[in-house]
């Protein structure tokens, strides 16, 4: 079978279509024949500083759609041909897949196989921080970092859809404000101005929640534009710095908190509970409320070209890999 795997660390470069064996299911386990892959920032670190990589060579991708190949002992309540998406630690840019059952998700009517490759990490994501971490409440303002990105594009939303008030995104480039804004936002502020723009658009108050997928500095200035009790959900490092810490006398005087939160963390740790929460994400997926964008698709030996793409920060909405469409 062919698959997308690197053996030295670096850029888009070192990523090579080579010919594998093909995977079976162990117990516990179903292979899947590939159809989408949804690319992830977590697959660029994966390739340039070994995020998540046990020992190379490696495989990389988090999440695929496509159809049940082969059952590993054991299995129950999934069939061959069935149609699934899921998250997996590795090896999704391959023909073939091997996942644990625990986190393959059947796709639900409606919904084809493209558009489910969107959904394992970035839905899920959006409706756990928004219902389980951040808890938005009733008319509560909101702030979006990396907003028109694969999580970005549908937080906003959701938080609507929980009942918040004014969405804010914050985004890299004037183009990127207006696809927010598309998207529902409320408004969209630039990177380097972001804390000056929403004391302006809140009076000065601040906004009650902050997501940011961002860390470092960009994780710091957001903590200042939180209102008083405001909260910051931390679940992501795409800015690259130094993991953050963050002491009482940042958070004391105002009364500020600080969580975190990671789907992959939670699909190793948790997965029923992860299962509850996709449940819940692809309803919404299903429901016509939420829109999925997909703004690229590149082929699987071309697995290079979406890395650049979205390594240059010019990349919007959630990028796929066609592998076997």
């Amino acid at each position: 079978m062919r698959a997308v795997r690197f053996e030295e660390y670096g850029g888009p470069e070192v990523l090579q279509l080579v010919e594998l064996d093909v995977p079976e299911p162990g117990p516990g386990e179903v292979s899947i024949e590939v159809a989408y892959v949804g690319v992830n920032f977590a697959d660029l670190q994966a390739t340039q500083v070994g995020y998540r990589v046990p020992a190379l060579p490696f495989v990389p991708g988090l999440e695929l759609s496509g159809r049940i190949r082969a059952l590993g002992a054991g299995v129950q309540g999934l069939t061959v041909g069935q149609r699934v998406a899921a998250i997996t630690q590795s090896g999704a840019y391959a023909d073939i897949a091997v996942v644990p059952t625990s986190t393959v998700f059947p796709i639900p009517e409606g919904v084809d196989l493209r558009t489910a490759a969107t959904l394992p990490t970035v839905l899920p994501t959006a409706y756990a921080l928004v219902h389980l971490v951040g808890r938005v409440r009733e008319g509560e303002s909101v702030l979006v970092q990396a907003a028109a990105g694969g999580v970005g594009s549908v937080l906003g939303q959701v938080a609507k859809l929980a009942g918040a008030g004014a969405v804010y995104g914050v985004v890299s480039s004037a183009e990127k404000a207006e696809y927010a804004r598309k998207l529902g936002y409320d408004d969209a502020f630039l990177n380097a101005s972001f804390g000056a723009d929403v004391r302006r658009a809140t009076d000065g108050r601040g906004v009650d929640l902050v997501f940011d997928s961002v860390g470092g500095e960009t994780l710091r200035h957001g903590l200042g534009a939180l209102a008083r009790f405001g909260r910051l959900v931390s679940y992501g490092n795409a800015g690259g710095e130094a993991a953050w810490t963050v002491g009482a006398g940042d958070l004391a005087p105002e009364g500020r908190s600080v969580s975190a939160f990671s789907i992959l963390g939670l699909s190793v740790d948790d997965p029923e509970l992860l299962q509850d929460i996709a449940s819940h994400a692809f309803a919404l997926a299903t429901s016509g409320k939420v829109e999925l964008p997909i703004t690229a698709e590149f082929a699987l030996e071309d697995a290079a070209d979406a890395h650049r793409l979205m390594g240059g920060r010019t990349s919007t909405g959630k990028l796929l890999l066609a592998v076997n469409p």
